[in-house]
């Protein structure tokens, strides 16, 4: 099945060349160049992107208020390009559920492999080797991989694609610690050209969602100088 990508840039000259180097790789292409063209086409049946490249400065939406209104309605996967390199715009495009980062200028090469290698990632819904893959139960925590959703004392929590990615893959293995490298390697994949601290982000994101804390976790677990643990549900 052919994957469609929507890129979203105010700047002709880099959605074109975005665009020959994804469609060189067989990717269908669309393009938008606002923020409010970028929604209407990532809600147009029978062209929905499998995956946006969405630029922070566009002339009418930003583009992070662009992906906070994606985020109301569709787990599209999302990367965010930008000029501006400050830790800031990293962590406050993560934050609301971008799944990668890339700042200008880039080689587009990496950008296609970075496209690559996000949409290696299992989609919400999947529904293969059903039989394989039961719920997963530590403590108050309930985890079903196949319709990807989380429950906490039996009330639903939701979570961003990438939340949900890193919770089950420290659920596999409650106990024990995984370093941002094995995580980055288990969700991100082996070609994640990003900083490790992005699991950071990402982890503090879940705690939130699931009603948890960094100074008294019941859940995720911090293991200075290391990385994280699944805690039983009650206690570190």
């Amino acid at each position: 099945m052919e994957r469609r990508i929507l890129v979203v840039d105010d700047e002709r000259g880099i959605r074109e060349v975005l665009r020959a180097y994804l469609e060189n790789e067989g990717f269908v292409v669309d393009e938008a160049d606002t923020g409010a063209e970028a929604l209407r086409r990532a809600g147009t049946t029978g062209s929905v992107p499998d995956l946006i490249l969405l630029d922070v400065g566009l002339p009418d939406l930003d583009g992070f208020e662009v992906l906070r209104l994606l985020r109301r309605t569709s787990e599209v996967y999302v990367i965010m390009v930008t000029a501006r390199a400050e830790e800031v715009d990293r962590i406050v495009g993560l934050s609301v559920g971008a799944d990668d980062y890339v700042t200008k200028p880039f080689s587009p090469r990496e950008v296609v492999a970075r496209v690559k290698t996000v949409l290696r990632r299992t989609r919400p819904g999947a529904t293969d080797d059903v039989d394989e893959d039961p719920t997963l139960r530590v403590g108050a925590l309930a985890l079903d991989p196949l319709r990807r959703e989380v429950h906490v004392d039996g009330s639903a929590v939701t979570l961003t694609t990438l939340e949900f990615d890193l919770l089950h893959a420290l659920a596999r293995s409650p106990g024990r610690v995984y370093s941002r490298a094995q995580l980055l390697e288990s969700v991100w994949g082996y070609d994640f050209y990003g900083d490790e601290r992005v699991v950071d982000v990402h982890i503090r994101a879940m705690r939130k969602a699931l009603g948890d804390e960094a100074g008294a976790p019941r859940f995720i677990g911090t293991v200075r100088g290391v990385g994280y643990r699944l805690l039983d549900g009650g206690s570190q």
